[in-house]
C-alpha cells in the first residue's frame, strides 16, 4: 500500500504555493489590457455592476462588490443564475457592467446569465482562467487570470488570481496609483504570507464539528472562501458570517469552546472586528484571529500590506493551514467526497 499524502505533497499545497508566481505572471501579461479597459470604463461608466459567479469565484465577486462600491460608488449586486437558467427571465441591463468570474468558464447556468445580460445591453467583462471556453467567447472584454492549470478540486491559486485581477481592474479604472503600486508588491508579499506558521490553530480546530468564519467589508469574501475550504477539505460545518451580522442571531450558537476563525484587514472595519473578537472571547468562544491581536484570542501572524491586498495574503496563509488541518483530521484534501473539479450547474 502506498503511503498517503504529506503536507507538502498534496496538489492543494503545491498549487497554492504557486499563487505568487501566478499573480506575477498575470500582472505582467494584463498590464496593457487593463489600462485600455480602465479607460473604456471611465468613458462609459456603468450605472450598475452585476457579478456572475459560483463557488470560490463568487467569493471573489463579494470582494469585487466591496471594492467597486467603496472606490467607485457604483451599486454592485450578485446575479442569481437561476433567474435566467431556470426561470428564463429577461433582465433590463442597458448601461450595466456584467462582471463574470470563473475558473472553468463552462457552467451552463452562468453562461445563460451572461448571454442574457449581454442581450439586455450589459457590457460583459469575463475574468477566466481557462481562456478557450464558452464564457470567453461571450465576453466583450476577456481578462485572463493566468493562474495556469489547477487540478486540485479545492481552488486556491485561481481564487487569489481572481482577487488580483479584480484589484488590477479597479486600480486601472480609478487610476489609483497607491493601489497599483501595492498590487505590484503583492507577489513578494504572497511569498512571505505562504511562509507564515498558523499551526497553532490546528489544536482548537482538529476536533471541531462546527465553526464560524468571520470577516467584514473587503475581507468578507475571504471569510466565505475559508468556510468553503473547511467544508470541502476538512469535513467541517463552517459558516461564513459578516462581523456586522453575528449579533443578529448567530451569536445564539456561540458558547464555551465554540470555535470562531476571524480575518481582520487594516481598514475601517478592523475596530468592529476586534470588538466582536473580544466579546466572543469573553463568552468563552475559542477565538482565532488573523491580522489583529485581541485579549483572550489566539492571534495568528499576518503579512502587513495595503488594506485591499491584505485579504489575499490572509487567504494564502490559510490555504497552508487548511491543507494541514485536513490531513490532521485524517482526510485527503485532494479527494473530497462527492466533489469534482468542474461543476456544471444547470
Amino acid at each position: 500500500m502506498s503511503p498517503g499524502p504529506t503536507e507538502s505533497t498534496t496538489r492543494l499545497y503545491l498549487e497554492a504555493a504557486q499563487a505568487a508566481q501566478s499573480v506575477r505572471d498575470q500582472l505582467f501579461a494584463n498590464a496593457q489590457l487593463m489600462e485600455r479597459l480602465g479607460e473604456r470604463l471611465r468613458v462609459r461608466t456603468p450605472s450598475i455592476v452585476i457579478t456572475c459567479a459560483r463557488g470560490s469565484s463568487d467569493h471573489a465577486a463579494t470582494f469585487a462588490k466591496y471594492l467597486i462600491e467603496t472606490r467607485l460608488g457604483i451599486p454592485t449586486s450578485s446575479a442569481a443564475p437561476s433567474v435566467s437558467s431556470v426561470y428564463d427571465a429577461r433582465p433590463r441591463l442597458q448601461g450595466a457592467l456584467c462582471l463574470a468570474i470563473s475558473q472553468s468558464g463552462a457552467s451552463p447556468d452562468m453562461l445563460a446569465t451572461v448571454r442574457k445580460a449581454r442581450e439586455a445591453g450589459a457590457t460583459v467583462v469575463a475574468l477566466v482562467n481557462a481562456e478557450s471556453t464558452p464564457l470567453a467567447e461571450l465576453a466583450d472584454h476577456l481578462v485572463p487570470l493566468a493562474a495556469g492549470p489547477e487540478t486540485s478540486v479545492a481552488a486556491t491559486k485561481s481564487f487569489i488570481a481572481s482577487l488580483s485581477a479584480v484589484t488590477h481592474l479597479i486600480s486601472a479604472w480609478t487610476r489609483d496609483r497607491e493601489l497599483s503600486e501595492a498590487l505590484r508588491t503583492a507577489p513578494k508579499q504572497l511569498e512571505r504570507a505562504w511562509s507564515l506558521d498558523w499551526r497553532a490553530a490546528l489544536a482548537p480546530l482538529a476536533g471541531a464539528s462546527d465553526l464560524y468564519v468571520i470577516g467584514r467589508g473587503i475581507g468578507l469574501g475571504v471569510a466565505q472562501e475559508a468556510a468553503l475550504k473547511l467544508k470541502e477539505t476538512c469535513g467541517l460545518h463552517a459558516e461564513a458570517v459578516s462581523a456586522a451580522e453575528v449579533r443578529h442571531g448567530p451569536m445564539a450558537l456561540v458558547g464555551a469552546g465554540f470555535p470562531v476563525l476571524m480575518f481582520s484587514q487594516n481598514d475601517a472595519a478592523r475596530t468592529s472586528i476586534e470588538m466582536l473578537a473580544t466579546e466572543l472571547a469573553r463568552r468563552g468562544a475559542a477565538v482565532i484571529i488573523a491580522g489583529s491581536r485581541c485579549p483572550g484570542a489566539l492571534s495568528l501572524p499576518a503579512e502587513p500590506a495595503h488594506p485591499v491586498i491584505e485579504p489575499m495574503l490572509l487567504i494564502q496563509t490559510f490555504y497552508r493551514l487548511v491543507n494541514a488541518l485536513a490531513l490532521a483530521r485524517g482526510l485527503d484534501p485532494d479527494h473530497p467526497p462527492h466533489l469534482r473539479k468542474v461543476t456544471e450547474t444547470v
